[in-house]
């Protein structure tokens, strides 16, 4: 149900923004802003986002929780979306989402609402059991061609 109303009250902001700011400053100017945010939130996204994978890659390999990293990339992920999308509204809240500090608090209140069951990195290493060099003997018979009374389809290496 809210997913509906984002959807239905979302482009209802965006028109009426787009017809109160051409109304004040024009169509070209309006234009020209929502293609500058754009380009400008494009940067940001590709500086930020490289970032957050070296935040996330040295959590991994300092065997720490990846969540808050993996979230933060997933928010900056979404700004990026909401940049790329032409509006003031979705531009003003895909800014917002490159805040580090607004990344932080959003962040501290999806947590406080999830309750994690386990969480577990790695796992334990599997332990190799040990067997002593055991030598297996057998025969073997050498076939350099295929049996003359094969069925078709078949290879004639093994017995049917």
């Amino acid at each position: 149900m809210w997913l509906f109303v984002l959807f239905l009250v979302v482009p209802i902001i965006e028109i009426a923004l787009f017809i109160q700011v051409g109304g004040a400053i024009g169509l070209f100017a309006t234009l020209a802003i929502v293609v500058l945010t754009a380009v400008l939130g494009t940067f940001m996204i590709r500086a930020q986002g490289v970032m957050a994978l070296n935040r996330l890659q040295s959590s991994l390999n300092e065997l720490q929780n990846p969540t808050e990293p993996l979230a933060h990339g997933a928010m900056i992920l979404f700004a990026g979306a909401l940049l790329l999308t032409p509006g003031f509204f979705t531009d003003a809240v895909g800014f917002a989402l490159l805040i580090p500090p607004v990344r932080s608090a959003l962040y501290a209140y999806i947590r406080a609402r999830m309750n994690v069951q386990s969480f577990t990195v790695g796992g334990q290493p599997q332990q190799r059991q040990q067997h002593p060099d055991v030598v297996i003997e057998g025969e073997f018979e050498e076939i350099t061609d295929p049996p003359k009374n094969t069925k078709p389809g078949t290879s004639g290496w093994t017995k049917d």
